[in-house]
């Protein structure tokens, strides 16, 4: 009898994983059919619940990272968003200059907080500025390198 209730675990873990799709439930799903075919072989309930706990921890440990990497293939990415800013020219709008604080430059048709990279630069409206790098949301900009 104790076979149909890893049978049903094995099924109810299985859904929640189709569900959510987030590798939380599978491990758990591979236990249960370890503990069943414990269950098929007479096993007693303590050794079922052994044998599901370290299958469980077993898969967990030794094929979720594999899962991870191939579900998300990391530096594959191409870069999005603000990633995607670094090393592109803005068209500076408003006076770029660290001590007063002040600067802005449009990029891809969205206007920016600008800053000197260096900090010691200063850039007049209607400069082209090399992206270097973001922070917060401001933009980073020195002189294109040529």
């Amino acid at each position: 009898m104790a076979a149909v209730y890893w049978l049903i675990a094995f099924v109810v873990l299985v859904g929640i994983e189709a569900a959510t799709m987030a590798l939380t439930t599978i491990w758990f799903a591979g236990g249960a059919i370890a503990a069943f075919i414990a269950a098929l072989t007479g096993a007693g309930v303590e050794v079922q619940l052994v044998i599901f706990a370290a299958a469980s921890f077993i898969l967990l440990l030794f094929t979720r990272p594999l899962a991870a990497r191939l579900l998300k293939p990391g530096e594959r990415r191409s870069r999005t968003n603000v990633d995607s800013l670094m090393g592109k020219y803005a068209k500076v709008t408003e006076t770029v200059d660290n001590d007063l604080g002040t600067g802005a430059a449009v990029v891809g048709g969205q206007e920016w907080t600008a800053r000197a990279f260096d900090g010691e630069s200063r850039f007049l409206p209607g400069e082209q500025v090399e992206i270097r790098a973001v922070e917060g949301v401001k933009l980073m900009v020195s002189r294109i390198q040529k």
